[in-house]
């Protein structure tokens, strides 16, 4: 007698996954709320556990009516009833076939909603997280979450729900039908179960222990491929010539996996075959006592056959059943780990009441800010981070009583030395961050009052690393103004002073920039970049260092096309060129969080002290352009 349906490979499987299971207690409420999250499925989950209620009980019905046609067909050699009860069994197979069909239909959409649900969910709300939360989350952890813990959270609702229920209406009905035959068999049937748990229980933790690891290092190989395929990771790797180096690492790291493999696959099958050897010898016990039995005419040869097929069912259901407290951990952990992440409330958000801007003209304005950055529990997870160190040290202020006024329509330039705060000035103007202390304006509102998208559409920010989706030219500039007609495309690539090199090539803004645009130089990505800026014409440009490390020419190019960008509007530069000094209306002067000297060009030259210096060491040497 062979095992019912594979139910020895279901139990591998059940104990494989327990292995994400974590010993460390869930929250409280994680149950209640996994619960809510089925609420939309409820009718869905209804009509699936009465399908597999009734596929349980088909599945006892038949082992008890082949006995019947032993008895009342083939030993009377009655072919009617041999004919008709086997026909019905037939049918029973049919229907059977047909209510996998309508399981497997149930089945995927509860899976495949529920996955939706959730993904959709945690993509929306990382999306609104703050940028101090992606500069310290490892992206192939939080990847992770929207795959794989999103796919082990569904199988609560499938694999594990369905098992559980499944089983134990199973469970009921064997066992009610055997001890109906023959009571004494049944139990010595049953004094196997311990020889049939013990290799379960044993095995299942070798199991779970060695999938962990499996898992944890496929984890790894994972993040070493992310962070060296990529355009920069590669350049880095080939640069340094570590090549040698990077495959031997890989290869231990894909060796140990090999190993792991060889050793669940050789587990699975000592306990597949310990299952088979327990369930021999009970066949042979059933057999031996039941033939006694059919010989003194104390049991029919037909119930000899119910109960050989029926035990068959009965250590499938007992195992998983043993197994269930992993099945459902390792469910809820699941869902616990994607709750942990929507749980994670987004710093920078809008006020109950935000209203848009409506103002016209778009000055901007500093009043008393003061800031720190925020400590990695206050943006992030530990569980995101491949290295997460406690921060126990004080906030430090980067910023200290920072107040200035830009006019609407003006240029000011940002000075001072490296790390005096200049960045964090501009992140604070498009409410990357908020402020620690005091008030940033624009258009004279406080950008806390109002709608982060009426705030972001006025403003327009070119950084020294303008970021390129892996898209074509045209889907990158559509990117600040999907509805963009070709005619405003080509006019925005014409004022960046890029158009004749879109134009030259073959396949013009059809193009495919490449993994964060690096199939084109610094140059025409941040040409590309501002004619995105014109696109989206904001009242308010921010430029952080935008040709800090460009070429001479490159430079050249870039600042012709800055000049149309900045033409009427309201702009906060860093400056690293004594033509953007020179030009602006107005130099803030930062040092040490501080704002310490505001004028223009002239006027701080005359006065002397932090910008004079800084005028002699950075800027004195720079040739003059026209």
């Amino acid at each position: 007698m062979s095992m019912h349906g594979g139910s020895a490979w279901r139990t591998l499987h059940a104990m494989s996954n327990g292995a994400t299971a974590k010993p460390n207690k869930l929250p409280p409420g994680t149950t209640q709320r996994v619960l809510r999250y089925a609420q939309p499925f409820r009718t869905l989950i209804v009509g699936f556990l009465i399908l597999v209620s009734i596929s349980s009980v088909l599945a006892v019905v038949s082992p008890l009516l082949w006995g019947r046609i032993v008895d009342n067909g083939i030993v009377k050699q009655d072919k009617s009833v041999v004919i008709s009860l086997s026909l019905i069994v037939a049918g029973i197979a049919i229907i059977n076939a047909l209510i996998g069909l309508a399981l497997r239909w149930f089945s995927s959409r509860i899976g495949e909603g529920l996955i939706y649900r959730l993904r959709t969910e945690v993509f929306a709300h990382v999306l609104r997280m703050p940028v101090a939360f992606f500069t310290r989350t490892q992206t192939g952890a939080l990847i992770s979450r929207l795959n794989t813990d999103v796919i082990g959270a569904q199988q609560a609702f499938t694999s594990t729900l369905s098992g559980v229920f499944s089983n134990v209406i199973q469970l009921v009905l064997v066992a009610i039908a055997m001890l109906a035959i023959s009571w004494p068999i049944t139990l010595a049937a049953l004094v196997m179960l311990p020889l049939f748990l013990y290799p379960a229980r044993r095995v299942g933790k070798q199991l779970q222990g060695l999938t962990r690891e499996a898992m944890n290092l496929n984890a790894s190989m994972s993040t070493v491929m992310t962070e060296r395929f990529n355009v920069s990771g590669a350049l880095l790797v080939k640069l340094f010539g570590r090549l040698d180096e990077e495959g031997n690492q890989f290869s231990l790291k894909a060796g140990r996996v090999r190993d792991i493999g060889v050793k669940i696959a050789m587990t699975n099958r000592i306990f597949f075959t310990a299952l088979t050897l327990v369930a021999a010898l009970a066949t042979a016990l059933i057999y031996g006592a039941g033939g006694i039995l059919v010989i003194n005419q104390t049991l029919s040869l037909g119930q000899l056959v119910a109960l050989t097929a029926l035990l068959s069912q009965l250590y499938g259901p007992l195992t998983s059943l043993a197994n269930v407290r992993v099945d459902v951990m390792t469910a809820l952990v699941s869902f616990d780990r994607v709750f942990e992440v929507l749980d994670l409330e987004p710093m920078i958000d809008e006020k109950p009441g935000a209203h848009d801007i409506e103002v016209s003209g778009a000055s901007v304005e500093f009043e008393h800010v003061s800031f720190h950055y925020p400590s990695a529990a206050e943006v992030s997870l530990a569980s995101l981070e491949s290295i997460a160190i406690p921060t126990v040290s004080a906030h430090q202020d980067v910023l200290r009583d920072v107040s200035f006024t830009i006019p609407a329509g003006t240029m000011a330039a940002l000075v001072g030395p490296s790390g005096a705060g200049k960045t964090t000035i501009t992140s604070l103007v498009p409410r990357l961050y908020d402020t620690t202390s005091g008030v940033v304006r624009v258009a004279g509102q406080d950008v806390r009052d109002v709608t982060l998208s009426s705030l972001r559409d006025r403003i327009g920010v070119v950084t020294q690393d303008a970021h390129m989706f892996h898209d074509s030219i045209k889907a990158n500039l559509l990117y600040a103004k999907p509805d963009a007609s070709d005619g405003e495309l080509e006019a925005a690539l014409h004022a960046a002073q890029i158009w004749d090199l879109i134009d030259s090539l073959p396949e013009g803004w059809d193009t495919v920039v490449g993994d964060r645009g690096y199939r084109l130089s610094g140059c025409e990505k941040q040409r590309l970049d501002i004619s995105r800026l014109l696109l989206k014409a904001p009242e308010v440009v921010v430029l952080d260092e935008a040709t800090a490390h460009l070429d001479s020419e490159s430079e050249l190019a870039v600042q012709q096309a800055l000049a149309i960008a900045l033409k009427g509007r309201t702009s906060l530069v860093i400056a690293h060129r004594l033509s953007t000094v020179r030009d602006a209306d107005m130099i803030l002067v930062v040092e040490d969080g501080r704002v310490v000297q505001t004028g223009t060009h002239d006027e701080l030259i005359a006065t002397g002290g932090l910008y004079s210096e800084l005028y002699r060491t950075q800027f004195a040497s720079q040739p003059t352009r026209t």
